[in-house]
Formats: structure tokens, C-alpha cells, sequence
């Protein structure tokens, strides 16, 4: 993927959001303060504003530019988490023009190492982590079997849709859904949910 490219993603990511509206913010009345899809969709919306300029950047100041932009425009823990997210995986892109399937797998798992510690969270605490971690986990294990790239980015896509189903079961440790009586057992949690959606995105996007 070129800058071009991800951000002809990110279009469709957003456009994905917007379809979502009612479910997620749904989702999220139940489980938290019901303002997670309003913050996602603001977040992504300024960044296809900002396509023209975005896809003429180098990769690396490409996505430090997303992070910066996702952490002014997102209100709520989400902002500083996927702006922290973008930031550090800019680091590891350096000079390189393009994402390849194995940097397109660091570049993720850079992006899960950054939410977790920004976090203080991890797996099992039913946040977007839950979506994130067996995504990257799957496509590393496929890649270092040497399966065919189609077949490690189909991992990717189902270790996003596994782990955000598992969220259903899970009290909540970290965010909102954790003040509630319940700690929010029985629903999926929205941020998990946004999180499988712009990882299913991308893969549709790449097969």
C-alpha cells in the first residue's frame, strides 16, 4: 500500500462507520456513555478532508499526520489511544514508500504495543484490544508459516471477527462499560466492534 492507497482505505473505513451509526451508538448507550460512534465518525470524516493533502505525504509523515489529526478531532480515551497508534507506527515505516504484507504486520503490531501501554490494558479487558491482539497474533503466525498472502490476510480479517465476539462474555476491566452494574457481560463492546470493522475493512481492500 502507498499513501494513496491507505487512504483510498481509510475512505471506505469511514464510509463503513457512517453505515454503523445506529448499531454502534446502540451498542455503545448500553455499555458506556454512547458516544463512541460520534467520536470515531468525527475522527475519520477529518481525515478524508484531509485526503488531497494525507495522500501526497511520504508513508511515515503520513501516519504521524493521521495520529496527530485522530488525537485533535477525537474526544473520549479513543483519540489519545489511535493517535498514539498511528504516531509510533510512523517510527517504524521510516523511509520506506510502501507497506508490504510483513510491514503492514509490524506496522499493527507496533499499533496494538502502542494502545496497550497508552492503555495500561490488555487482552481480556474487553476493550478494542480484544479485536486487535488475535488479529495481529493470526497474521504473524500465518507469515511466519510462509502462507500465501491472501491466506494471512484472511487470518487477520478472523482473528478481528473472533476476538470482537468474544468481548460478549467479557466484564469489563477498562472503560465505561466497567461503572455499570453488569460491567457491560452480554454485548459486544463498541470500540471492539470499531476496531474489526476497519481490519475487515483493509482486507476486503487488499484481497
Amino acid at each position: 500500500m502507498t499513501s494513496k492507497d491507505y487512504i483510498e482505505y481509510i475512505e471506505l473505513v469511514t464510509k463503513k462507520i457512517e453505515e454503523n451509526k445506529d448499531y454502534v451508538t446502540e451498542l455503545d448507550s448500553i455499555t458506556g456513555d454512547g458516544d463512541h460512534w460520534a467520536n470515531m465518525n468525527m475522527g475519520f470524516q477529518k481525515l478524508v478532508e484531509s485526503k488531497e493533502e494525507l495522500s501526497a505525504m511520504k508513508l511515515s509523515d503520513m501516519f504521524k499526520k493521521i495520529g496527530m489529526l485522530i488525537m485533535s478531532t477525537v474526544g473520549g480515551s479513543s483519540g489519545v489511544l489511535y493517535g498514539s497508534a498511528y504516531i509510533n507506527a510512523s517510527k517504524i515505516i521510516g523511509d520506506r514508500e510502501y507497506l508490504d504484507i510483513k510491514l503492514l504486520c509490524d506496522v499493527l503490531e507496533e499499533e496494538l504495543n502502542a494502545i496497550m501501554k497508552r492503555g495500561n490494558a490488555k487482552p481480556g479487558f474487553k476493550t478494542m484490544i480484544d479485536s486487535l491482539y488475535p488479529a495481529v497474533n493470526r497474521f504473524k503466525l500465518a507469515l511466519e508459516k510462509d502462507l500465501d498472502e491472501s491466506t494471512a490476510l484472511r487470518e487477520l480479517k478472523q482473528g478481528a471477527i473472533d476476538g470482537m465476539n468474544s468481548t460478549k462474555d467479557m466484564e469489563a476491566i477498562r472503560g465505561r462499560a466497567f461503572y455499570q452494574a453488569n460491567k457491560g457481560v452480554g454485548h459486544l463492546d463498541p470500540g471492539a466492534v470499531t476496531m474489526c470493522y476497519q481490519i475487515e475493512v483493509l482486507v476486503d481492500y487488499l484481497l
